[in-house]
This record gives C-alpha cells, structure tokens and sequence, in this order.
C-alpha cells in the first residue's frame, strides 16, 4: 500500500494552481504554533514576578494576553480562510479535470461504469473528500507545530521530564498507522457499497413504469435494502476503527501526564524548582493534550478524505483516452468498406458480428434488415469507433478508421436513432450541439425537419427550454428536432437507427418527409424492421446471427425467397 506522503504527492498538480491560499494557511498555522508556548510562560511569569515579588506592572499581563490572543485571532482567521480557498480551487481543477477526461475516454469507460458512480465520484465524492482532506491536513500541520513548539518550551524547562514525554510519540504512531490502514480498506468498501446503492436508486428512477407495472416494488424494495444494510455496516465498522483511536491515544496520554506530573512533583518537593516553573511546565504539558488528540483523530477524515479524492485521480489517470490517428481530409465523400469484420463482446460468446465483408458507394441508401439480434445496429455503432472490431478492417474513403483522427471521422456522421438523446437546454441549444451556426441556419434546419410552425408558436421561440431529455416535447416533435441537428451537422454519412418505429401514423409522415430531405446527397444507412419504410432504398441487407446473408434490391429480395421475403411476408400478414 503506498504511504501517506505518496499518497498526498498526487495532489501536487491541483496544489500547485492555489499556493497562496496554502501560504496563508500556513503563515496562521506558524503563528498558532509559535504563541502556543507564551501562555504558560506568561503564568510563570506572572506567578514568579507578579504575586511573588510584585515588580511586574499592573498593566502588562493583561495588555500582553489581549496582544497574543489578537494575534491568535487573525492566525486563526488566515488559516481558515486560506485553506478554504485553496480546497475549493482545488475541488474545481478536479472536478474539470475529471470531467474533461471523461469526456475523451475511451467508449469502454463509458459502457462499463455507471451513470450513477460517476456522477457521485465527479460530484459529491470530489467536494467532500477535498474539504475532508482539507481540514484533516491543516489539523495535522498546526497541531504538529504546536506540539513541536511545546515540546521545545518544555525541553527548555526541563529536558529530562520532557524525555519522558517524548516516549509517548511510538506508541500513539502504531496506533495511527495500524488504525489508518483498517480505515482506509472500509472506506474504499464503503465508496463502492454507495455506489451500488446509487445505482439501484438510478435503475428504479429510469424504469419506475415497469416496476409499477410489474408489481416489482417489493422485490426493488429488497434489492435497496440489502444495499443499505451492507453500506450501513461498512460505516459502523469505519466508525468503531475510527472512534476506537481516540481513547486509545487519550489512556497513554493520561499515563505519560500522570507520571511526569508525579515526578514533577517530587522535583518541586526537593527544590528544584520554583512554583513559576512548576506551573508552567504543567500547563504545557495539559495543553499537550489538546493537539495530541486532535492528531488522534485527525486519521478517520484524512483517510476518508484520501479515499474520495483519489477516486478522481484515479479516473484521471487511468482512464484510457481514445486512440486515432492524424488524417483529415476535411469532408468525406462517403463511401464505406468492411472487409471481413467480426466482433466478439466477449472470447466465450458468439460473435455478435460474423466475417461481414462489404462495400457501400458514396450518396447510397442502404437498409440493414434482420430479426432483433442479428448484429445491424452493432454494425453501425463500429463507423464512428464507439466499438472496435476483434478482427477485421473498416474504412471510409479508403482510408482505415484507426488512421482517421477521430474528431475528424466523428465529424463525418450524424446520427437519428428511436432512443433520442436531448438535452436539458433551449432549442437552438439542442440544435446548434457541437456545431457553430447562425440564427438563420438553425430556423433552415428547423423548417427541413419540419419543426419550425411549432417552435413559432412556443412562448421563447427558439431560446424555448425543452426539459429533461425533451420531455415538454411530444415523441414526434423530439424526433424531428433530433433531425433538424443532423440537418445542421451537415455530415456526409448519415444513419437512421429506427428513427420512425415508434411514432404515429401522422408524425410518421411529417418525420419521414424530414428524413427524405435530410437523406439527398449523403450515403445513409438505414435501420428498419418496419419494412414497408425502406422499399426504395438502392440495396438491402439480410442479416441473420450476426452474418450477412443476402443483399439486393428491395424487388431482388423478394423473388428470391429467403430471409428478407420471410420477413415482409410475415409483416405483411400481419
């Protein structure tokens, strides 16, 4: 496991961009530590020449406690504050580092978390863990000064009542570490039991209609609680770790106090040295005990702190972006070669794409036809590299996709599937996404996807906000909005992935209208079972258990008598 100090090296680059909050933070600490040791010189003065021999002045004990204790103020004020600023800072470069990365990841970042994980590590874990780790580390650095600067104070007193001291220091460090470690594992099994939890929550949040349709809330209910239960443990195991330091380190406290104490006694008893002194040394020692508990204690949120913060680092730095290549050679012609592809989602499975081997001509229409399963939209998802094929070459123009850099090849395909994707902001947002573009162009795409007579009469026009997802738009008019963005990304490869099945019979004209518009002049692969939608298209293509088992004219097909005519037939009886 590494340590701490390497642990902490990880922060540096966040760090760095807010060192003078950490300065001040700092100069406040030093301040504390180096006024800690004038109370109890102030009462060994204050005993030995004030009640003693009475030449101290009337005015300088208190003039002398309201100074320090000013200045104790404005340390205090310093460390706060600037420790503040630099831990948001820092929350803030962490938080858009993450993000950035995850943005560039690699596709297998993103099928293999969760939404819920990410959004509690980005979100909740990066900002509790760094004010965690915040005030944990300015804990450890001002109590670490105090105690050094008491242990000189006393050392200066009395040295060999201070070696007695000293032998205190190992036995409280094996304690810290060996809880420490414990503290760490709970707290990583901690973070992943919460992030089970979120995702159940996330789950039910999403398909909240089948489960009530189902009459699944019980078995839902039981699959929470399970989760709950074992993140409720987890937490009282961290807790028990954490709150069993404590009085450890208090106990061996009391008995290194208790025995110097007694022997400071004794020395008193036998002369050796005045009241002043005694006082003092006393003192000291018992404000020994506040930083050494603070220290104690200051293990449970560094670990916690650590733990959640370097979920982020983590993220940061062993995420894998995506690998591409350097060809750009501006817009594409369109035209798309697959030269004996297969794809395997894992060894122990049938491929989910099997040897296809094809060939499609720039401006062509192609339909990908087949039962659920056969592998088309698994097909398409390969263009534009959100999966990478097991074996096999694909290109476009020629030219291999892993040659291509990949905003360049992305910027060659424009997407409308049944599942729209929109986002929580205006019109012209959803349509202008990724893409710089005039008013007036975004109404022309608008009026080709046959939407604007509707945004018209929306109360913001086009600065109208949609909702969640588009959901203050009916499905019809959230699909022809989906197209007026692929109108305005103007990409010369086009893919429909069941863009109309599940409209109306009324939307379905004015959204088909959109997408015959949309479809002059681009090479456009089409997804359809229902197949009465791409009898023009220029080929078809049959897949069946991830193969391609004919292709030809929507005419060619039917005469032939195989898959693509078993399925019209059954459509059409039906």
């Amino acid at each position: 496991m590494p340590t701490l100090m390497q642990r902490l090296k990880r922060l540096l680059p966040y760090i760095r961009e807010s060192r003078a909050g950490l300065w001040a933070a700092a100069l406040g600490a030093v301040i504390t530590a180096i006024t800690e040791p004038a109370i109890p010189q102030l009462l060994r003065y204050l005993l030995d020449h004030g009640f003693a021999s009475g030449t101290l002045p009337l005015w300088a004990v208190p003039a002398a406690i309201i100074g320090l204790f000013a200045l104790r103020s404005l340390s205090g004020f310093l460390s706060q504050v600037g420790l503040a600023w630099s831990a948001n800072r820092a929350v803030q470069l962490l938080r858009e580092h993450m993000f950035g990365r995850l943005l560039i990841s690699a596709p297998t970042v993103m099928t293999q978390a969760t939404a819920s994980g990410m959004t509690n590590t980005l979100v909740y874990e990066a900002q509790a863990g760094v004010v965690q780790l915040s005030s944990a580390l300015l804990t450890l650095v001002r109590d670490s000064l105090v105690l050094l600067a008491l242990l000189g104070y006393l050392l200066f007193l009395n040295w060999q009542l201070t070696m007695l001291v000293a032998l205190l220091f190992p036995a409280v460090a094996w304690v810290m570490r060996t809880i420490g470690r414990r503290l760490h594992r709970l707290t990583v099994e901690g973070q992943q039991a919460t992030d089970e939890l979120a995702y159940v929550v996330e789950e039910n949040m999403l398909a909240w209609r089948i489960v009530r349709l189902q009459g699944a809330q019980a078995q839902q209910g039981g699959r929470f609680n399970d989760r709950a239960q074992r993140v409720r443990q987890l937490m009282m195991k961290a807790v028990v770790a954490g709150a069993s330091m404590t009085p450890v380190t208090q106990m061996l406290s009391a008995v290194a106090l208790s025995t110097v104490i007694m022997i400071a006694l004794w020395q008193s008893r036998t002369g050796g040295g005045s009241v002043g002194e005694f006082v003092a040394f006393v003192t000291a020692m018992l404000q020994l005990v506040a930083p050494a508990k603070h220290l104690s204690d200051v293990m449970a949120p560094l670990t916690r702190g650590l733990a959640a913060v370097e979920r982020g680092l983590d993220l940061v730095d062993h995420s894998p972006q995506e690998s591409g290549g350097t060809h750009d050679g501006g817009r594409a012609r369109g035209e798309i070669s697959f030269q004996g592809v297969t794809l395997r989602y894992r060894d122990d499975t049938p491929p989910a794409i099997d040897a296809i081997t094809l060939a499609v001509r720039a401006g062509e229409t192609v339909a990908l036809v087949g039962p659920s399963g056969a592998g088309k939209t698994t097909l398409v998802n390969l263009l534009p590299r959100f999966i990478e094929p097991t074996d096999g070459h694909i290109a476009l123009d020629g030219v291999p996709l892993k040659e291509w850099d990949v905003q360049a090849l992305r910027r060659q395909f424009a997407l409308v599937s049944q599942d729209v994707v929109l986002f929580n902001d205006t019109v012209a947002a959803n349509v202008t996404l990724g893409t710089a573009m005039s008013r007036e162009q975004v109404r022309e795409a608008l009026v080709a996807a046959n939407l604007m007579a509707f945004v018209e009469g929306l109360p913001q026009g086009l600065d109208t906000p949609i909702g969640h997802n588009g959901s203050q738009l009916s499905g019809g008019q959230r699909q022809r909005l989906a197209i007026a963005r692929a109108i305005a990304k103007d990409a010369p490869v086009l893919i429909l992935d069941e863009a109309t099945s599940a409209l109306d019979s009324e939307s379905e004209r004015a959204v088909q209208e959109a997408l015959e518009r949309l479809m002059k002049g681009r090479t456009t692969l089409v997804i359809a079972h229902r197949l009465s939608t791409i009898e023009h298209a220029d080929r078809v293509l049959a897949l069946e258990g991830g193969r391609l088992v004919e292709q030809g004219t929507h005419a060619e097909l039917l005469a032939r008598g195989g898959l693509y005519a078993k399925l019209h037939g059954m459509q059409f009886r039906t």
